[in-house]
């Protein structure tokens, strides 16, 4: 007997493989957990790179400069500087998720590393936003996949993510009797991807465990949406000749800056 008992069901969706399920979850309700595939070592390395480098910006820019621009608790495009982290980013269960949800040609819009701090009742995600901020509109299927990988445990002490389920098919932000009743908070493993679509509302919450919870946020989106920072231009053309990769990080579709230049890049796909 189908351990799911129904009738008057003429069209159900078939059993598929963890990433079906994932797929699946994110069209209804907004987000999902998927696991990254990567081993501790893998997982160690990582948290090395992520701590250097942002004891390197911080050198480089100053405490003061960086929390005076709200950038204190984020580090920006760690892939310019960490092979690991642009691994990261080309995770192939990501992708392959991406390309269920989104189709072919999308690019990468941003990655940066994100700290919730111990012992602080706010940072910056705190408040409840959209990743693609300032929108007020809904799709027939996701314009951009934001996957949030837990370098950390994401625990309910440590301020896992919380997400308002279903909020990416509401264009206005929900009230707050709704927010209070519905809101879940998600809790999952190092090493996993806390996966949402764009415009499922969601925020950090407060880290009580006394020790700082690293994550590492990525934006996948249609090759329309602008990205956050100008990777063809701060990764140099040369950065890569990996079709895949070019093709992910925007490398294979440069932004003219001329007529000139527009009609060279039409040039070389004849």
């Amino acid at each position: 007997m189908d351990p799911v008992s129904r009738y008057g069901v003429r069209m159900a969706l078939p059993e598929g493989d963890a990433l079906d399920e994932a797929a699946e979850s994110l069209r209804l309700l907004g987000f999902a957990v998927v696991d990254s595939g990567l081993d501790a070592a893998a997982l160690d390395a990582l948290r090395r790179d992520f701590d250097a480098l942002r004891a390197a910006r911080t050198a480089r820019f100053g405490a003061a400069r960086l929390a005076a621009i709200g950038e204190a608790e984020l580090l920006r495009c760690p892939l310019a500087e960490s092979a690991a982290f642009l691994s990261l980013a080309a995770n192939p269960a990501i992708l392959a998720l991406c390309e269920r949800l989104i189709g072919p040609g999308f690019v990468l819009n941003q990655q940066n590393g994100i700290v919730n701090p111990a012992g602080a009742q706010t940072y910056s995600q705190s408040p409840w936003h959209r990743d693609l901020p300032y929108q007020h509109f809904v799709s027939s299927r996701p314009l951009a996949i934001n996957a949030l990988f837990c370098l950390d445990e994401f625990t309910l002490e440590n301020g896992a993510t919380h997400v308002l389920p279903a909020s990416h098919k509401e264009e206005a932000f929900p009230s707050a009797a709704l927010i209070r009743r519905e809101a879940r908070q998600v809790a999952a493993p190092a090493g996993c991807f806390i996966v949402l679509d764009c415009m499922a509302y969601h925020r950090g919450g407060v880290n009580r465990s006394g020790m700082d919870r690293r994550a590492v946020n990525h934006l996948y989106g249609i090759a329309i949406l602008r990205q956050q920072i100008d990777l063809p231009a701060a990764l140099g053309e040369g950065f890569t000749a990996d079709p895949a990769l070019r093709q992910l990080l925007g490398l294979a579709h440069p932004q003219p800056r001329s007529v000139e230049e527009y009609y060279a890049i039409r040039e070389r796909k004849c």
